[in-house]
């Protein structure tokens, strides 16, 4: 076996020393400068790899020999295990995965949330290692061949049996194997305990004797039954999923005399199997078909209300204040309205179900800020073989909420990923989002449209300030002259994602910032190009469940983990991101901003004068490189 003294090319066999796990489950190591993800190593060994993909800033690659092996390694019980890359610790002993999963919520916090000594719990076991999930999606080839598709690879790998799923999928599965060519995605799930399944999308083989195109399918958590229709989530394990509802009513303390908010409520789980311990539960969701669902199954419950809307839009004008509130959102996290929204609200009790540690945190910190204290946080293995946890943490209240005078800073956005990229710079701001319509104006370009948005989103705010700077930003995708702007539903995210897969296109975003007290304005538009790999179905229709897409112009995120949409992209990539920091801190300078004493801009930061490109497609009249500045003194 010939090992390489240097990283170059895919099939280089290295010896490393791997330190750490990386965030998608693998181990890393550090070689000639090159951060190396292995996949099928654990922190602590020794092992040989070989390079897997050569990615722009890091290397993907995969154990083909252990030297010195953890204590902690076992041997993998299936056959596709490295190969299909949908379990990611089959290798690490389920103690071992217990430990490490909470390692990484402590980490999470700590680093993203700020807590420096975080309440973590120890992580309950699920009951079943193997054979807990009620849902698989299946890539078909063209042979008509059920798989899943690896990560790095983009390989097909065809699945006899998934050891994950439990008896009634894998039964299923055997009867559609190699009988599917008519379709590219096909979805299984089936209850464990019901016998009930649904299979989508409807299909006509002949040889295929199992019913298909089912509209829904009943599962059963703890003795309750739950119909479910296709596009609406639900949990895969069913037994940790009822652990997380009794954790959640004891913790909480849920008596009698309680009302109980159950944001992003979906087919109404938590809402339905919390009710018998509350006086009245209020239920929100977005998902009109989640929610008709929800209402099926509350059927006999008197005490729980639905309300069909964003949550960040329905908790400025509930009906009744909450005592109790169960926050069980996607993984992208809360929206900083609704946190806002909830901290003047001011409920005693707070449960925050999350299955990504980091947006947790993120959240966590918002809700600490404002008067609360994280009483403790408990992970729940929904998901053993993988290095996801579910979380659930508690919080309550212990202060009314802090006002702070506004800091020499104000974002007007209430972008989580504006934030972060603020967050960055090191400077003090606050947040107050301007909650402005995005329309655009018929016959507007797109940059015209992001930097009137961003200036109209900094003047509303500043409007309501005596002194200070208030920042607005606004971004779009533009694909072939027009603006791709936020997804209203799923449909729409996924027929963006087709559209945009595959494609070199640009991101416009317009930024703008306001003296409050002179009402002098500066505004600006930047422009990124951007290059998207071909996604496949089965990844649009997984970023789609994960909640991304839903508040993201052409509703992808450049900076996803899962699903690492770009190839390639020219100019500033935090521009990509939704606000250029660089152009903004010219700005910042322009207008006599005086940052501490001592600060300088983190490394990294600052692009130079290449880092904008305005050929759109569009004629705007500038040359690509140039900026397009107005200053505007207001009336």
């Amino acid at each position: 076996m010939e090992i390489a003294e240097r990283i170059t090319q895919q099939g280089d066999r290295v010896t490393l020393s791997l330190t750490s796990w990386g965030r998608l489950g693998e181990a890393m190591a550090d070689f000639e400068g090159h951060n190396v993800f292995v996949a099928g190593g654990i922190p602590g060994e020794r092992v040989v790899a070989e390079v897997v993909k050569v990615h722009r800033k890091y290397v993907s690659a995969k154990v083909v020999e252990v030297l010195e092996a953890s204590p902690d390694r076992v041997e993998p019980p299936c056959p596709y295990y490295g190969v299909c890359t949908g379990c990611q610790w089959q290798h690490l002993s389920y103690d071992a995965q217990l430990r490490t999963k909470r390692e990484k919520v402590t980490d999470a916090l700590r680093r993203v949330g700020g807590f420096e000594d975080p309440p973590v719990s120890e992580v309950r076991p699920s009951p079943d290692q193997y054979g807990y999930r009620n849902h698989a999606r299946f890539t078909i080839n063209r042979e008509g061949s059920l798989g899943f598709v690896n990560r790095e690879t983009r390989q097909f790998v065809r699945i006899e049996k998934c050891l994950l799923m439990h008896d009634g999928v894998n039964t299923l599965l055997e009867g559609l194997q190699d009988r599917c060519g008519e379709t590219t995605q096909l979805s299984i799930r089936a209850g464990k305990y019901s016998g009930d399944y649904l299979i989508q999308p409807y299909l006509v083989h002949p040889d295929i004797d199992v019913t298909t195109g089912q509209k829904r399918y009943t599962e059963s958590v703890d003795g309750r039954n739950f119909d479910v229709s296709s596009p609406s989530f639900f949990q895969v394990n069913v037994e940790q999923a009822a652990a997380a509802a009794d954790l959640v009513r004891d913790r909480l303390r849920l008596g009698p005399g309680d009302v109980l908010l159950d944001a992003y409520t979906g087919v109404g789980t938590f809402a339905i199997l919390l009710a018998p311990s509350v006086k009245r539960v209020v239920a929100v969701e977005e998902s009109s078909a989640a929610l008709a669902d929800a209402k099926q199954n509350a059927a006999g419950l008197t005490n729980v209300d639905f309300i069909l809307g964003r949550t960040e839009d329905v908790l400025r004008s509930l009906p009744v204040k909450p005592d109790v509130v169960v926050l069980d959102p996607p993984r992208s996290g809360c929206q900083p309205r609704a946190l806002e929204s909830l901290i003047e609200m001011a409920p005693s009790r707070l449960a925050y179900v999350s299955c990504d540690a980091e947006t947790l945190g993120r959240d966590l910190k918002v809700l600490c800020q404002g008067g609360y204290q994280l009483d403790e946080v408990a992970p729940l293995d929904m998901f053993p073989q993988t290095h996801h946890v579910e979380c659930v943490a508690f919080l309550s209240r212990i202060e009314p909420p802090n006002h702070p005078t506004p800091a020499g800073l104000t974002l007007a956005s209430a972008s989580p990923r504006r934030r972060e990229l603020m967050e960055t710079l090191g400077l003090e701001f606050t947040v107050t989002p301007a909650g402005l319509p995005e329309d655009p104006v018929p016959g507007e370009s797109p940059q015209d449209m992001v930097r009137r948005l961003s200036r109209e989103k900094a003047q509303a705010v500043a409007a309501n300030m005596d002194s200070g700077l208030v920042i607005g930003a606004d971004s779009t995708v533009v694909f072939e002259g027009q603006a791709v702007g936020k997804p209203v539903d799923d449909d729409e995210a996924r027929r963006m994602l087709r559209q945009l897969s595959g494609t070199t296109h640009h991101v416009a975003t317009g930024l703008t910032v306001v003296d409050a007290a002179s009402g002098r304005t500066l505004s600006d538009v930047m422009t990124s190009q951007i290059t998207l790999r071909e996604l496949t179905e089965d990844e649009i229709e997984a970023s789609i469940a994960s909640g991304v897409p839903r508040d993201k112009a052409g509703a992808y995120a450049v900076q996803d983990p899962e699903l690492r949409p770009a190839t390639a992209w020219q100019g500033c990539y935090n521009n990509i991101v939704g606000l250029p920091v660089c152009r903004l801190l010219e700005m910042l300078e322009e207008l006599g901003y005086q940052p501490p004493e001592g600060w300088t801009a983190p490394s990294g930061v600052v692009c130079g004068d290449d880092c904008t490109i305005n050929d759109t497609g569009n004629n705007t009249g500038n040359r690509p490189g140039d900026r397009i500045d107005r200053e505007e003194k207001s009336p």
